[in-house]
């Protein structure tokens, strides 16, 4: 049975997330307001580990935590002690070109996945039906934010023109990426539409959403 589950594991694809260490004024800048700056970078930690907790507990390939500016700061070390993933530096000019580095560096043999640590409510089931997308064909597949971004990719190979090019952070990220898909001729699932906690009034909907709900007390 142990083996059945390792071999499940090394056809699986990777799962990359991506993530900004958790320093005060320097992330969740739009939600200090609400919460301060010392207390949206504890946030900012507490979603880094459910998004490390999330990936890991699904079961597929390794899992990898892509940090940024660097792996220094020592909640990221913590992830990595805790969680037995590796840390790696992300790498690129934007978004779109840290992604695409980090596609092809993982895709290969088996494809991988990518998600960021905004998405509390992303589901094991979710990141278990992405990878059976590409098992199933798919060149691509997405999890779409209620934003107009989305909050998981995947690709079955590389592919650095679907991150050309986009005006990351703005709410045309998946038309634009859907116009890159067809210009590719790429064949793609998109799963059912999350959220992000990005804003203020998000943070209320967590509240009420009861996830995270021991991290968001030790917050405040």
């Amino acid at each position: 049975m142990a083996r059945a589950g390792a071999e499940t594991a090394a056809a699986s694809p990777a799962v990359a997330v991506f993530a900004r260490a958790p320093v005060p004024g320097e992330v969740k800048t739009r939600l200090i307001p609400r919460l301060g700056a010392a207390g949206a970078a504890r946030l900012q930690a507490a979603l880094v580990r459910r998004a490390l907790q999330t990936a890991t507990d699904a079961g597929l390939g390794p899992v990898s935590l892509w940090c940024a500016p660097d792996c220094a700061h020592p909640a990221l070390a913590a992830c990595r002690d805790d969680f037995g993933v590796s840390l790696l530096p992300q790498r690129g000019a934007d978004l779109g070109a840290r992604m695409g580095n980090a596609f092809a560096a993982l895709c290969r043999p088996r494809g991988a996945l990518l998600i960021g640590t905004d998405c509390p409510a992303l589901t094991v089931a979710e990141i278990r039906a992405a990878a059976i997308a590409l098992r199933e064909g798919h060149d691509a597949v997405f999890v779409p934010a209620e934003d107009g971004g989305y909050v998981l990719v995947g690709l079955a190979r590389p592919c650095a023109a679907l991150f050309e090019g986009i005006a990351w952070g703005s709410s045309r990220v998946m038309t634009q990426t859907r116009q890159r898909l067809h210009a590719a001729g790429m064949r793609w699932r998109e799963l059912a539409m999350s959220w992000d906690v990005d804003r203020p009034e998000d943070v209320a909907r967590l509240h009420a959403s009861g996830l995270m709900a021991d991290a968001l007390h030790a917050i405040g």
